[in-house]
């Protein structure tokens, strides 16, 4: 037999597959995964349909529909400002995590320093130790999962190629202030680290609170790229796909990739979404969709021991359960709960390179009312 060598020799299967196979077996309510269990809007699906009918079955332009780039570019102008070349700065992707790792395989080569805030999703690290680049983790703090800047500069070194951030967070459902930015805007000022902003879940921002994206920083934009997922924002998951903007020097890098990992992404669903978008109306009401139901999650569930956090935005609810198990790890706390009480969730140390325990568990209220309601019921036990 050939010698064979892993890339990547520690990487574990995702949590995520590890739960939701875990649910399946237990028959639990499957609160683990960040998926919706309800369709996307009726009429984006009969305009998918319309298009799949209409001949549009063939390869779409390597960077995307013209007219769904330029419904994009039109888009992001009325939220920031920011006016956006739609042929040389937004690239149509197979999902936002492909984006990702495009984008990290078109910046960071063999010996950099990506700097990554954790708990961070999963598939950041992988994806800068396959670009050959070396993780710096700095860990947000608790008990808010805040940025202290003092500390988080002292991981700058001259090695630094990448920061990766994410607004709305996940899993921690925080979400990056003005001040945020500003202090990061001044940390790179007059140096060649470049951003990526991971912005998926930027319309779910709650309580009146503004996304924030790296649109309204013209400064950053220049050394950055920020990716989003059509998937996340209209409930359509396993259509994968997304999109990724960038300051054209870095778009260019980013589509000689692109083009050989994916080349072009379906071409119906794209001529959906350019119809689609042109209503912002059809995005707009998300942010109060989803507050409805953190809300009616975090009211049915009263009762129960679980602590629930602040939660900002995505669809994603963090519980403290140090009064219901206060000596068990947050991995073996998250096999008991869909085992034996019946509710699926993520271990927060699993978004972490040196798992912390905090006793914090993440719950997915991206589910229709009565299944909410199933699963406050049995939680409410504890």
């Amino acid at each position: 037999m050939p010698s064979f060598f892993s890339k990547l020799p520690n990487t574990p299967t995702s949590i995520f597959s590890v739960m939701s196979s875990l649910a399946r077996k237990h028959n639990a309510i499957n609160l683990s995964q960040g998926f919706p269990n309800f369709d996307p809007p009726l009429v984006l699906r009969e305009l998918v349909f319309e298009h799949l009918q209409s001949g549009h079955n063939q390869y779409a332009p390597m960077p995307g529909l013209p007219e769904l780039r330029a419904v994009l570019a039109k888009k992001h102008f009325l939220q920031s400002g920011k006016q956006l070349n739609p042929d040389s700065e937004i690239t149509v992707t197979a999902g936002a995590t492909q984006a990702l790792y495009t984008a990290i395989t078109a910046l960071v080569q063999a010996g950099d320093e990506v700097i990554l805030l954790e708990p961070a999703y999963d598939s950041y690290r992988p994806s800068v130790e396959l670009s050959g680049g070396k993780v710096v983790a700095y860990h947000l703090q608790q008990p808010d999962y805040s940025i202290n800047w003092q500390d988080f500069a002292q991981l700058i070194t001259d090695k630094t190629r990448l920061i990766i951030l994410n607004t709305p967070h996940n899993p921690t459902a925080t979400i990056w202030t003005q001040a945020d930015w500003e202090q990061l805007e001044k940390l790179v000022e007059n140096t060649n680290i470049f951003i990526l902003s991971d912005e998926v879940y930027e319309q779910l921002v709650f309580d009146g609170k503004k996304h924030l994206s790296l649109l309204d920083f013209p400064k950053l934009y220049e050394r950055g790229m920020a990716t989003f997922s059509f998937g996340k924002t209209f409930h359509s998951t396993g259509w994968k796909i997304g999109y990724c903007l960038g300051a054209d020097f870095l778009m260019k890098e980013f589509r000689k990739i692109h083009q050989f990992n994916v080349f072009s992404v379906n071409s119906p669903i794209q001529y959906a979404l350019a119809t689609f978008l042109k209503n912002p109306d059809n995005y707009l009401y998300l942010a109060d969709f989803y507050q409805q139901k953190r809300d009616f999650f975090l009211e049915a569930i009263k009762g129960s021991a679980l602590e629930p956090l602040n939660c900002s935005g995505t669809y994603f609810q963090l519980f403290d359960y140090s009064k219901v198990k206060p000596n068990m790890k947050d991995t073996d706390f998250a096999n008991w709960l869909t085992t034996e009480i019946g509710v699926a969730a993520i271990p927060i140390s699993s978004f972490y390179t040196n798992p912390e325990y905090e006793r914090v568990i993440r719950l997915c209220f991206a589910k229709t009312e009565d299944v909410l309601e199933q699963a406050a019921k049995r939680l409410v036990k504890l």
